[in-house]
């Protein structure tokens, strides 16, 4: 175990700094009561969860609150709420930890969060109703203006999956895009420079064929690309087994992934949530999957960094979870550090001490594939598996769109020599 404020400090940064990379740090789970501390939240509870997680040797955490208690009606946001957001971020300056707020909660762990106002007889599509719309833009311009000034703010994302709310909220990509460039340009108004305005989508951005949220959003969106690799997505631990490659190369295939996507070669990719759910990856299994994880990805060129999710075990005492969540924590309900805990912190040392540097890749694989026939690149598909078969064989293969295999500028900027066909 390492000091938290001994190893994790951060100094206050001057507003036109770049936050540094490579960053290791985990999603926050409150350990009482989970995110329904918030209604009556304690800073010494917080306090104490957040010194657990700094003495890991991380260096961030990625908080939640509530959109319901932050914006019950369309024309109030509370600041009673906010306030309990600003002292949550400096709770984290003193264990040591930068913090990224999510401000659109929306979706947490299979629950979703809506406030009234969007809901039954007052029912509006939170991503194409102009009120919604400018209802949500208010408050991330809120949030902005009252955590600008804190120096361990690593930025604002606009809220946790919020493709996950497609279900009862239509949507097509063009509405999307209009949806996510107008949250973003608000959250930017306020920010600092250097401090990212980020937004996030669960795999079936990446994965799942014709869903509005695109790779196409997610890479170029935004100051960086956030991946969420989960093992259950496509039914990857259970169709490949929990030991392998294709679940321990996971994170890295979904960092690579991403990179095709992006205009820019030099934009970096943030593995912003993985994870060892149970009973996809057994706890005996969970350390390894976690040095496997972290090892893999840190050999991805332009990481930003990894993410885990999550800091806490959902306490059994609350009910209704998928029995997957309640096991996800590095603590358990308790306050115990898991296994886990400490291969996660070990590896992570590992990679700071330069021991899992990144490779360049100058093999890539070319993904071949419609907006319709997105899912050929998931698990189970007929690219995934030839990715992971080159992998299995040694090769570090890129991944490069069709449309651009033949592009030689394209392909020198990211120190690609060789494109290799799917057999």
């Amino acid at each position: 175990m390492h000091s938290p404020r001994a190893s994790t400090q951060h100094k206050p940064r001057p507003e036109e700094d770049p936050i540094p990379t490579l960053r290791f740090g985990v999603n926050y789970t409150p350990r009482r009561g989970w995110f329904h501390s918030w209604h009556d939240f304690d800073p010494k509870h917080a306090r104490e969860d957040l010194d657990q997680i700094a003495a890991l040797g991380l260096d961030h955490v990625r908080v939640f609150h509530l959109w319901p208690l932050l914006q019950p009606n369309r024309t109030l946001i509370r600041t009673a709420a906010v306030d309990q957001l600003a002292q949550l971020v400096d709770l984290a300056a003193e264990a040591g930890l930068d913090v990224l707020v999510d401000g659109v909660q929306g979706h947490l762990s299979s629950f979703d969060f809506y406030p009234e106002w969007t809901r039954s007889w007052h029912h509006r599509n939170v991503f194409t109703d102009p009120e919604a719309v400018t209802a949500q833009v208010e408050l991330m311009r809120t949030l902005a203006r009252a955590l600008a000034g804190r120096p361990n703010l690593l930025g604002l994302q606009l809220g946790n999956e919020l493709n996950n709310l497609v279900e009862h909220n239509p949507v097509t990509p063009d509405e999307v895009d209009h949806y996510l460039d107008t949250l973003l340009a608000a959250t930017r108004e306020h920010l600092p420079r250097g401090r990212l305005a980020t937004h996030s989508a669960y795999d079936a951005a990446w994965y799942g064929n014709d869903h509005p949220f695109t790779p196409w959003a997610s890479a170029r969106k935004g100051d960086v690309t956030t991946v969420h690799p989960w093992v259950f997505s496509g039914d990857c631990a259970r169709r490949y087994g929990p030991r392998s490659p294709q679940v321990l190369h996971l994170a890295e295939y979904g960092t690579e992934l991403a990179k095709a996507y992006a205009e820019d070669p030099a934009r970096p990719v943030w593995v912003q949530e993985t994870g060892a759910p149970e009973p996809h990856i057994p706890a005996a299994d969970a350390p390894e999957f976690a040095r496997a994880t972290v090892r893999n990805a840190a050999g991805c060129e332009g990481l930003w960094g990894v993410t885990w999710w999550c800091s806490h075990d959902v306490d059994r005492a609350l009910a209704d979870y998928p029995e997957l969540e309640y096991t996800l924590g590095l603590f358990d309900a308790r306050g115990r550090a898991k296994p886990i805990a400490n291969a996660l912190a070990e590896t992570v040392a590992e990679v700071r001490a330069g021991h899992h540097p990144p490779h360049p890749r100058d093999t890539a694989l070319v993904l071949d594939c419609t907006p319709s026939t997105r899912s050929v690149s998931g698990p189970g598909g007929a690219y995934f598996d030839a990715w992971m078969a080159l992998r299995t064989e040694g090769v570090r293969p890129a991944v490069v769109l069709a449309s651009r295999a033949d592009d030689a500028a394209h392909l020198a900027a990211r120190g690609i020599k060789e494109v290799v066909q799917v057999p």
